[in-house]
């Protein structure tokens, strides 16, 4: 895979990743579900939105308002200190499936690296990741980075099963009794899905910057689902056609490896802009909303039940059905959508999946 002078880890930033790879394990008391079981902080702003595009201002006001109310600190750097210190090597991982209606916004990834910044933490130790490197280059993720921050991503999606391993660590994968058709039988390596060097080996920790969406397979896209087929390949499998759909077993059982429940740390949905149906890619063009709204936790579970229900209640406002009894029509073709992969990750111990039990933190800020 051709590198860019950005994507180039270099010595000293490789010597770095490796010295500190040990700080993993101190980072093993903020593992999912985190230190805020079942909390979510839910910031709207009114101004985060202007004709389509993303206001920097509002999104500082709100990422500020959104860190202190998750951890209760009396200002954002010490809520930022919550989750990370100098010396660590900080994951950012993007979302550009959506494009060009729904992807991560350049305002609110800069406002993250400004934010780490500002703890602390230089460009040179912020890596930024999505998975696929065409998704990377056509949502033009790298043009807007802040000078000195680093990306990478971990296939060019070339491999028919997606199976490139490059990008991954063979060290590191979910082996479970799901593959595509015409997979070759008995061959374990087809069963398995590999997690991206990115994670394993390049960052200690990591923040998963998902956005509010419809998925026609998964039923919702947020958290779990940005984490369970964005850091492993191998994930066309758990949803092949619209009958071959795994996701409600597959995406919580990727996110309970290891390395995943223990370097995923903080969790941002970006709602400003989100969707209601069509989902995850182009289809949601019609289907889009200004929810002006961001969410924060270190529980990826309860911010996705809190987040289901507002795609629920915005499906049932525009006269669609709720993501669980929805049928096929034109814009979703699956045959049963499968949001029950929110509480069984729930049953896995990685957060709060009862809405009763779930504290939200609701700001208005304008």
């Amino acid at each position: 895979m051709r590198l860019s002078r950005r994507r180039v880890l270099s010595t000293p930033a490789l010597a770095t990743a490796a010295q500190h790879a040990a700080r993993a394990g101190a980072a093993s008391q903020l593992a999912m579900p985190g230190p805020y079981r079942g909390k979510v902080a839910a910031i709207e702003h009114a101004g985060s939105i202007d004709r389509g595009a993303f206001q920097p201002e509002p999104v500082r006001q709100m990422m500020a308002r959104g860190m202190m109310e998750l951890t209760g600190a009396p200002g954002a750097p010490d809520a930022w200190r919550v989750f990370f210190e100098k010396g660590d090597v900080v994951g950012l991982k993007l979302n550009a499936v959506g494009r060009p209606h729904v992807i991560s916004d350049p305002s609110v990834v800069r406002e993250i690296i400004r934010s780490l910044n500002e703890i602390g933490i230089p460009a040179r130790d912020i890596l930024v990741y999505d998975r696929p490197l065409s998704g990377f280059q056509q949502a033009g993720f790298a043009a807007w980075l802040p000078d000195g921050v680093r990306w990478t991503t971990a296939s060019q999606g070339a491999h028919p099963f997606q199976l490139d391993m490059e990008g991954y660590d063979a060290d590191q994968y979910l082996e479970m009794a799901l593959a595509q058709p015409d997979a070759p039988p008995g061959d374990p390596h087809y069963r398995r899905s590999y997690v991206a060097k990115f994670l394993t080996k390049q960052v200690n920790k990591m923040i998963n910057l998902c956005l509010l969406k419809h998925h026609q397979s998964a039923g919702i896209t947020i958290a779990l689902k940005n984490m369970s087929h964005g850091l492993v390949n191998n994930v066309r499998r758990s949803h092949f056609t619209p009958t071959l759909n795994a996701c409600g077993s597959f995406i919580p059982a990727v996110v309970d490896l290891p390395v995943i429940r223990q370097k995923c740390v903080l969790h941002i949905a970006d709602g400003i802009k989100a969707a209601y149906h069509g989902g995850p890619g182009s289809k949601v063009g019609p289907y889009v909303w200004e929810h002006k709204t961001m969410y924060f936790a270190s529980d990826p579970v309860a911010l996705d039940r809190i987040g289901w229900s507002v795609i629920d209640a915005k499906r049932v406002a525009m006269g669609l059905r709720p993501v669980g009894e929805a049928k096929p029509d034109a814009d979703s073709h699956f045959y049963r959508m499968q949001p029950e992969h929110v509480e069984i990750a729930g049953a896995l111990g990685l957060g709060e999946y009862e809405e009763t039990r779930i504290e939200v933190r609701r700001v208005r800020l304008a």
